[in-house]
């Protein structure tokens, strides 16, 4: 066999690869994120490191944190080529990707990381979701898959779902429209925002996924957590710039194309043996008080919420022009064949 060797020279400015004979430029992709490193950054941080080791450095993934664009304009500098890939959540510009926001509706079902995974990753593939996003030249790479929300809070504790009412709640998408449904008053902000709100008041609550409590902050004045109110998640996807994508050679389009599954079984394994490991304990030494909800009120509470949301949902994005209801049945279709 013969052995393929490689070189690296610099001309004006550029690098160049030579394998077996063949020149290529060498590619740089910046990737826009925000906050730090953390869980939900894990698919990107280990597919930058995969993209590297397959191209022997050639192709490289340069991860900002908020150096390159806030987190609710990721998507708009995708479209216009500011960066070539970014991670963004659906439910802060649910105009922008409608689609997207049928699997951050609440009570949904989806019970662990690997399902929801399978059920992104299918949806990203549905024709319907894959226009919406070409509106942003935006092509869909993999999801961040979150465990279910659930609320850290000051102030007195919301004992039972009543108690909620008039609680104001940093909830966004379907959370948000959960929490409506029993009296809180949701507000929608951006992660990086969430920390002040709280302790300025500006809300005295925040529905967030365990790794983000941890990462933003929330949990350092918190006195109580909700255990099992699970009303949801957020679907927050990465993608790249399609020009860009498509103007990948073969050999960099696969590498990085074939690195993804690798890099979410990545990421679903540091969530659920790294991130889910340290939470418990993190609430014992802060003394933050563990809120858990009878099975009865959490089945009024989802038979509350789930059927209006998910019309509404339908109604709302079918006079948009969307297969609405195509897209829920796909969904919850998935989510049913992924749970056995």
């Amino acid at each position: 066999m013969k052995m393929r060797s490689w070189k690296t020279a610099v001309l004006a400015g550029m690098a160049f690869t030579f394998l077996g004979g063949e020149i290529a430029a060498a590619v740089e992709w910046n990737v826009s994120l925000w906050g730090k490193r953390r869980a939900f950054t894990e698919n990107t941080e280990k597919l930058a490191e995969l993209v590297a080791q397959k191209t022997n450095g050639e192709f490289t993934l340069n991860i900002s944190y908020g150096g390159l664009s806030n987190n609710r304009e990721n998507l708009d500098g995708i479209s216009i080529g500011a960066f070539e890939m970014a991670q963004f959540c659906a439910g802060y510009h649910r105009d922008k990707n409608p689609t997207l926001t049928v699997l951050e509706l609440p009570f949904l079902g989806v019970e662990t990381l690997e399902q929801e995974r399978q059920v992104a990753m299918a949806l990203y593939q549905h024709p319907a979701v894959v226009e919406d996003l070409a509106r942003w030249n935006a092509t869909l790479l993999m999801p961040s898959p979150m465990p279910q929300y659930n609320i850290i809070g000051v102030g007195d504790a919301p004992r039972t779902l009543a108690d909620f009412d008039g609680l104001s709640v940093r909830a966004t998408g379907g959370i948000g429209a959960a929490m409506e449904a029993v009296g809180a008053v949701p507000t929608s902000m951006s992660a990086t925002e969430v920390r002040q709100a709280l302790d300025s008041g500006v809300v005295k609550a925040v529905a967030f996924a365990p790794h983000a409590h941890m990462a933003f902050g929330t949990i350092e004045n918190a006195a109580w957590w909700t255990t099992n109110l699970n009303p949801g998640t957020v679907n927050c996807p990465v993608v790249a710039n399609t020009d860009a994508l498509n103007a990948l050679s073969d050999a960099h389009r696969d590498a990085l194309m074939s690195s993804i599954d690798e890099a979410l079984d990545h990421y679903v394994d540091n969530y659920e043996n790294n991130t889910m490991a340290q939470w418990g304990p993190v609430l014992d030494e802060r003394g933050i008080e563990r809120i858990t909800y009878s099975a009865g009120e959490i089945a009024a509470f989802r038979d509350r919420v789930a059927g209006p949301a998910a019309q509404a949902w339908i109604e709302d994005n079918g006079a948009r022009g969307l297969p609405a209801q195509e897209l829920y049945d796909f969904a919850t279709q998935k989510i049913e064949e992924f749970s056995q």
